[in-house]
């Protein structure tokens, strides 16, 4: 293992990630994989598909066993000698990233030129030209869309990711036909900072049962879904340890998980057999009477408690085979989903194929990045923005003991 001088550094990598996925998300939008107007949307997903597309492009441009990421030269000087981003020159922040990138890479590379192009389709949401869709596609787009949604997180590539967008709609023009300029409407979210917050965010609490001034039965939908997520996430926090000392290393990364965990909770506990969510009131919410632009957001979530239902129940059937032969019983994949959802992707890497990491299809993969990316949907939502930077003080207050 490199010494902490042999590391590259952070900014290095960030600079080198940034200028692959300008030209990534532009030879995307030139294949025609991406829509001008869904760059200049910045919808929630874009945020997944666009550092996947920046990992696949990378994979094809590995040349090295073990596979490591070609950089751009730090100078234009013939002197400066071109780089390798590797396991032992790694900055640690970026280590566990690499690992399950690098397991990716002979994977894709062993795939024929036109599997390797229904992969890139299956990152960006489109169907595959090839049916039956080849064997495996499915758990390598869910590892590199696993890995872009710990990116995404990092609020240094929030902070810049508006500019690759826009350097993308740029190039060979924007596709406006009025000959205006398309902006990409992407916008950082919140940041928490502990040391702003207020003498009094540690002793607030997120009620359980909120009291009428926060909720009633009677309240609008757009609250009733919010406050109800909350309090969860609440709860999420205060059973978590991990998560709260990591709210105070790295909050937006902590604030995520925490979101991702309380949909998970939600979707198991509270959404029933019709679809309906019964919130923190008692009362219950259906998908008509939900907003419009929730209605997709409410879907999914109850979707989510019905795979996870599913998943239980595969869950026993395996441990009672197992109990059957009188084999060691297997993790159940829920219980690897909240660790990927609680550790992220990294937490997995290395773990092997012994103890079960991933199916063919990485279906605990593909389903923690389905409530990932259910969770920047939400997050997303303006009334979920208005409140993020008080619950981020409320949730900080949580972790004061720890």
């Amino acid at each position: 293992m490199a010494s902490d001088s042999q590391h590259l550094s952070e900014e290095y990598i960030q600079d080198s990630f940034h200028s692959y996925l300008k030209s990534s998300l532009t030879q995307a939008k030139v294949e025609k994989l991406l829509d001008p107007d869904v760059l200049a949307s910045a919808e929630a997903d874009l945020m997944i598909t666009g550092p996947a597309l920046c990992l696949y492009f990378a994979a094809l441009r590995s040349t090295t066993n073990p596979p490591s990421v070609p950089l751009p030269r730090r100078s234009k000087s013939a002197a400066s000698p071109p780089l390798e981003l590797t396991a032992s020159n790694c900055p640690p922040a970026f280590a566990s990233f690499l690992r399950v990138w690098a397991d990716t890479v002979p994977r894709i590379q062993d795939l024929p030129p036109e599997h390797q192009h229904d992969l890139a389709r299956i990152i960006c949401n489109l169907d595959p030209l090839a049916s039956p869709a080849a064997a495996g596609l499915g758990g390598i787009a869910a590892d590199l869309r696993a890995v872009a949604i710990e990116i995404s997180q990092r609020r240094s590539f929030q902070n810049r990711y508006a500019a690759d967008l826009q350097a993308a709609l740029d190039a060979g023009g924007s596709g406006s036909g009025s000959g205006l300029k398309v902006r990409a409407s992407f916008v950082p979210p919140p940041i928490y900072d502990p040391s702003s917050a207020s003498p009094s965010a540690s002793t607030t609490s997120l009620p359980r049962t909120p009291s009428p001034s926060i909720l009633t039965a009677d309240a609008p939908a757009i609250d009733f879904i919010r406050e109800t997520l909350y309090a969860s996430l609440a709860d999420v926090l205060e059973r978590t340890p991990a998560l709260r000392r990591l709210l105070h290393a790295d909050p937006p990364r902590a604030y995520f998980a925490a979101v991702a965990l309380a949909i998970l909770d939600v979707a198991t506990g509270a959404v029933t057999p019709r679809g309906t969510i019964v919130g923190v009131v008692g009362a219950e919410l259906t998908l008509e009477e939900c907003p419009p632009a929730l209605r997709p957001l409410m879907a999914e979530l109850a979707a989510i408690g019905r795979a996870a239902g599913v998943m239980a129940g595969e869950d026993d059937e395996a441990a009672m085979a197992c109990a059957e032969r009188g084999e060691d019983m297997p993790e159940p994949r829920l219980e690897r989903v909240r660790r990927m959802l609680e550790g992220g992707v990294g937490c997995e890497a290395g773990a092997g194929e012994a103890q079960g990491r991933r199916s063919v299809e990485g279906r605990a993969v593909a389903f923690v990045n389905r409530i990932n990316a259910l969770g920047l949907g939400i997050m997303r939502v303006k009334a979920f923005r208005e409140r993020q930077a008080e619950v981020f003080a409320v949730l900080a207050g949580i972790g004061e003991g720890d």
